[in-house]
């Protein structure tokens, strides 16, 4: 919160990256899995040694986020998928009225973990993560 009373650009980010772990997983090897009975594992499995990098972020600010006694809801999504890159996106909407405050997207790829050099997504995970697609929202 800040002095506005409201959730600022720099924690609606976090917001952003905690959907992102909570509906697609956390990157082999890099932690400890949700642990949620059901989760999604997407990004769990896209290799050992492989990480998902954010190459970059664009939100636009429809509404005022209030600090509510009620966390905010985010939707996400997967589209764009290239042989090097894919975006995450996001409506993210007041919790206690369902105000749509903020369309988001994360344009990401992945590396390899020993030389950081962007990769190709390999097939089988362009594949998967077509079960995460909107094709009703890509255009939004």
């Amino acid at each position: 919160m800040d002095a506005y009373g409201h959730i600022n650009n720099a924690n609606q980010i976090r917001l952003m990256e905690e959907a992102r772990v909570a509906g697609f997983g956390v990157p082999g090897g890099t932690g400890s899995p949700v642990g949620r009975e059901g989760k999604n594992d997407l990004f769990e499995n896209v290799g050992e040694g492989i990480m998902i990098l954010v190459v970059e972020h664009t939100i636009r600010y429809l509404a005022q986020l209030p600090y509510r006694d009620v966390p905010a809801a985010v939707d996400i999504w997967i589209s764009d998928i290239k042989p090097a890159t894919f975006t995450v996106n996001y409506e993210i909407r007041d919790g206690h009225d369902g105000t749509l405050c903020s369309r988001a997207k994360t344009l990401m790829a992945l590396a390899e973990g020993e030389t950081g050099r962007l990769m190709r997504i390999p097939a089988e995970i362009r594949e998967a993560m077509q079960a995460f697609t909107d094709e009703s929202r890509d255009n939004e």
